[in-house]
């Protein structure tokens, strides 16, 4: 592994994760009426490891080592990458809903409002930019190169 210039985690927030939770804990209180105690308590240990499982596999890992970008299982030379465009949160909300190009990457998550758009120049690659939620937009397109 090679020199890291950018690295960033995108976690679902306490918010959402509180939520899903107390969905979750519904489900045990209505398993715990009809089946008893051990039942309940079964599901409830189940629940709150699908939870931690939940979180883990949901955030969105971005990083910019070795002259690649990298999101998740996605990865591009840094090469290949035109304009990087930082958008405020109504820019964003435009890219990803009226203005979206269907041809687009994707690596957005609905509850980080900013981010950026990485254009593509590569002509065997169909798809015209990269949409990217992050919280620091800022320094990554700085590691970018821009």
């Amino acid at each position: 592994m090679g020199s890291t210039t950018f690295r960033e985690v995108l976690y679902p927030p306490l918010w959402l994760l509180a939520f899903i939770y107390f969905l979750f804990l519904s489900l045990a209180l209505s398993v715990w009426a009809a089946l008893g105690n051990l039942a309940g308590l079964l599901v409830f240990l189940f629940l709150t490891i699908i939870l931690v499982l939940l979180r883990s596999k949901s955030a969105m890992r971005i990083e910019v080592r070795d002259g690649e970008l990298f999101i998740g299982r996605a990865h591009v030379e840094l090469q290949y990458l035109g304009v990087v465009t930082i958008l405020t949160p109504a820019q964003m909300a435009l890219t990803r809903g009226r203005n979206a190009d269907p041809d687009a990457f994707l690596a957005i998550r609905f509850w980080q409002s900013k981010g950026l758009k990485v254009e593509l120049n590569d002509e065997r690659d169909p798809t015209p930019y990269w949409l990217i939620s992050s919280k620091k937009s800022e320094a990554l397109a700085q590691a970018l190169g821009n």
